[in-house]
């Protein structure tokens, strides 16, 4: 872990994501359907829900809450993500972050954080997320954690880690403790799901370069790219793929 006590949210969250989003887009992975079908389960009809997604990016997971039936409002701060977003037409697109929305009061059902509440500050984003829930609505937190245990993907973390000089984001744990200690929340619960992500060579490199925190020089790309071919050499199938596997975390807490 490197020694810098910078808090995420202080290390330019808002833009840091510019000129990522075409791999953004192309390579980051999905979520699990049966992950959707948690954080949805006993809200209702998920045709009469609307839910935010925060910090949406290009609209992975918006486009998964919209293919169930979900008014969805994609909260992305950065120009570039909202633009390389393919349209859908139950997501609105909004300009605001996590600790300003710019919606109403109690006006969603549903509020989704996918790969994304670490970056935020947590002291005014809960506090904004109770104020625009609904009191029968759910907050719900989500991350794909890389499975080390699986060989080729704990190959790519260590690459990943050690190109990023072991950046602070590769350690989330410490983004759960704000759910644990909320006021505003509670009956916090945890559900987790694999998955996996199949990659050719270029989603590989480009599933890496989608990474914000990793170093943009020649040396450091060129280091990248003879890792995940060695990676791919080693590890791909006859069908040319390999394959990353997930621990989908999604954590479930109710507004008081």
């Amino acid at each position: 872990m490197t020694n810098d006590p910078t808090p995420l949210q202080q290390m330019n969250p808002l833009e840091r994501f510019s000129g990522l989003a075409e791999d953004y887009a192309k390579y980051r992975p999905s979520y699990p359907a049966e992950a959707i079908a948690t954080l949805l389960s006993d809200l209702g009809e998920p045709t009469q829900l609307v839910a935010a997604d925060i910090g949406a990016g290009t609209g992975i997971a918006s486009r998964l809450l919209a293919e169930r039936g979900v008014r969805v409002w994609a909260i992305e701060p950065n120009g570039d993500m909202q633009r390389a977003a393919e349209p859908h037409p139950g997501i609105t697109f909004q300009s605001g972050n996590a600790e300003q929305t710019h919606l109403p009061d109690r006006s969603v059902d549903l509020v989704t954080c996918f790969q994304s509440f670490h970056w935020f500050d947590h002291a005014q984003c809960l506090p904004e997320f109770h104020r625009i829930l609904k009191p029968t609505g759910r907050l719900a937190v989500v991350w794909n954690d890389r499975d080390r245990s699986d060989e080729l993907t704990q190959g790519y973390s260590d690459l990943i880690c050690h190109l990023s000089n072991r950046h602070p984001a590769e350690q989330r744990l410490v983004a759960q403790q704000p759910l644990k200690s909320s006021s505003a929340f509670h009956n916090l619960r945890e559900h987790i799901f694999r998955y996996q992500q199949a990659l050719d060579l270029t989603g590989l490199i480009g599933r890496a370069q989608s990474v914000s925190y990793l170093p943009k020089d020649k040396a450091t790309q060129q280091q990248l790219f003879d890792g995940m071919k060695e990676l791919y050499d080693r590890w791909a199938d006859q069908k040319g793929f390999v394959y990353l596997t997930y621990r989908t975390q999604v954590f479930l807490t109710d507004p008081k």
